[in-house]
């Protein structure tokens, strides 16, 4: 398997959650499961990192919280984004389209 960089993914897990959420309300484990996944297993969020960025987008109004019950009682905690939050994935999107190709560009003529 191949081993991100921890700082490539610190730099860009406000994005990629920004971008889980844009297409429905989830909850922690299934934005977990929905990056591995969507990533073909590369990336993966480990609860010290996901949280504690969720949180830091829901502070700064890109994303909501609200407690729902499962069939069976358990409370979970899901998030989605807020009208602000999909303006920003939208930004944050085109400005990492600009970056890697850059990045790219520089890799090609280096």
């Amino acid at each position: 398997m191949t081993k991100i960089n921890r700082e490539l993914m610190k730099g860009s897990i406000e994005l990629i959650l920004l971008a889980v959420l844009e297409h429905e309300p989830m909850y922690g484990y299934q934005i977990a499961k929905e990056v591995k996944a969507s990533s073909r297993q590369i990336l993966q969020l480990k609860e010290g990192s996901l949280y504690p960025a969720l949180h830091r987008l829901e502070q700064a109004g890109l994303v909501v919280s609200t407690w729902q019950t499962r069939d069976d009682g358990a409370p979970r905690r899901y998030y989605r984004l807020t009208p602000l939050g999909r303006e920003e994935v939208k930004a944050r999107r085109a400005e990492w389209q600009t970056f890697t190709s850059a990045v790219e560009g520089v890799l090609r003529h280096a």
